[in-house]
């Protein structure tokens, strides 16, 4: 079960039903000018409800957000037509404002109307090329085509893990463990904050439990004082804190060390698996969660469209899986935070990064009575380092299964190699999270400037939380092959 710290603090939407009426029609109306890209008007409106003496504490809290939610979305759209129009000439030299206009009308390149003027998402002439089948054709034939580096390694590995069977009794296979060891550094800008004043930091650290991640070690800290969160926090973090001087940087680093692991499960997909939909587990893990995971009537038509009659649970699993792997391409994404439902802003847009696609797979396989779970962190290949996010899906006799959506079906004809990561995962992960929009320990005092995932981390000072645009992080990653278990 969550703790009930959970559920105080979940998520920003809570904070709409604990306001007063009077709160709830002030953010319904500041909400509805921002949908229609009239954002100084709603930073005027929202200027004067915070001037009222009668705002409660909460209404405050949901207010300030909403003008930091505007100013986030200004940070992600900030290039114009001209700037977008020269990006696209790369591969379209006589690209028109009628071409451009008929992508944003198809949804394929995301821009928005902010105070009357267009601006275009910054990662959105790029995501063109990837989510539009003509354009990608396009940009194929002036660059040519290469798999990566990443999927020609996989091409190999993956065949060897699922080679390695399963001894006797065995539900799975753990193979190829290697010690990683990360060296993680957060910087803050000179000046960001008033010399002399405490910046506090959240940083990711690996969660314990898992049969793929053991043996974790801290290394060393920038600072001498830090405290790692015990276990029991789904978003495990190691805090500390430092004064911020004049002029210089405010720089966090600290290392570890633990034992990475892939593990896979041959799953029988064509069993009708008999789940006990009285447990707590099943009750928690199938509910809907707003504002990501909700059963609206897009979800329920987009269900009955992939799923049909299908009733045995795994193979629901599959085709939710199978789908999403060839109708929803990856796609570099918003911050989370400027998104009101990830898994209906996936199946509107038709398009999403590894979360956003994460939560589609969650929001339609709870819906068909599959319990899902999220897990995330970074992925560590020596090829590619970034951050990463999929989930577990719970199956009887077995328990949690990986489930990582945007590695999609492997180019294979193999079943089991084709299908590795619904239910199966490399060992080139790092596990900082097994939930999503959690309570961070020590407890935050201001939102979040990531309220979903956690995985560059968070800083905030006494003055108010510091945005990504304050700040950049780097992880330099090692790793030393170990012998296998005998």
């Amino acid at each position: 079960m969550r703790p009930k710290s959970f559920v105080i603090l979940a998520g920003l939407a809570a904070l709409l039903v604990a306001t007063t009426a009077s709160g709830q029609t002030t953010l319904i109306k500041v909400r509805a000018m921002a949908d229609e890209g009239k954002f100084t008007m709603a930073e005027r409106a929202i200027d004067s409800a915070l001037s009222a003496t009668n705002a409660n504490a909460l209404e405050r809290l949901a207010l300030e957000f909403e003008k930091a939610r505007l100013e986030r979305v200004r940070l992600d759209f900030t290039v114009s037509h001209e700037e977008a129009k020269e990006l696209l000439r790369e591969y379209y030299p006589d690209v028109t404002d009628e071409q451009m206009a008929a992508w944003v009308e198809r949804g394929k390149l995301e821009a928005m109307e902010i105070d009357g003027e267009t601006w275009y998402f910054n990662r959105g002439v790029p995501n063109l090329f990837r989510v539009d089948a003509e354009a990608k054709e396009v940009k194929r034939a002036k660059d040519g085509y290469d798999v990566g580096a990443r999927q020609k390694f996989l091409n190999d590995y993956i065949p060897e893990i699922v080679s390695r069977t399963p001894k006797s009794g065995a539900p799975s296979v753990l193979a190829k463990p290697k010690k990683v060891t990360f060296d993680y550094t957060v910087t803050l800008q000179a000046d960001a904050v008033p010399d002399g004043e405490t910046v506090r930091g959240w940083f990711p650290y690996p969660r314990e439990g898992h049969a793929r991640q053991t043996d974790i070690r801290l290394l060393s800290s920038s600072e001498e004082e830090y405290v790692i969160a015990s276990n029991d926090n789904l978003q495990r973090t190691i805090y500390m804190q430092k004064r911020a001087r004049a002029g210089e940087p405010t720089v966090f680093n600290y290392k570890v060390s633990y034992t990475a692991r892939a593990e896979w499960f041959p799953l029988d997909f064509e069993r009708d698996y008999d789940y006990d939909e009285t447990s707590d587990l099943y009750k928690q893990f199938t509910a809907e969660r707003a504002p990501h995971i909700v059963f609206t009537d897009e979800i329920v038509a987009l269900s009955e469209k992939i799923v049909g009659d299908e009733t045995r649970p795994l193979m629901k699993a599959k085709k939710i899986y199978s789908w999403i792997s060839e109708n929803i391409p990856w796609a570099g994404a918003r911050e989370y935070s400027t998104i009101r439902n990830l898994s209906q802003y996936c199946a509107t847009k038709g398009y999403g990064d590894c979360g956003i696609q994460t939560l589609l797979f969650m929001t339609l396989a709870r819906h068909n009575g599959i319990p899902t779970k999220w897990q995330s962190g970074w992925m560590l290949f020596p090829m590619e380092v970034n951050l990463h996010d999929w989930a577990e899906m719970y199956v009887p006799d077995i328990g949690w299964v990986p489930v990582d959506q945007s590695f999609q079906l492997q180019p294979a004809d193999d079943e089991a190699h084709k299908l590795f990561y619904l239910g199966g995962i490399d060992g080139y992960r790092l596990i900082a999270n097994d939930d999503y929009s959690t309570p961070l320990f020590p407890l935050k005092i201001y939102p979040r400037s990531e309220t979903v995932d956690f995985q560059r981390g968070e800083l905030e000072w006494r003055g108010g939380n510091l945005y990504f645009d304050k700040w950049s992080y780097w992880m330099d990653v090692e790793f030393e092959e170990l012998e296998e278990e005998k």
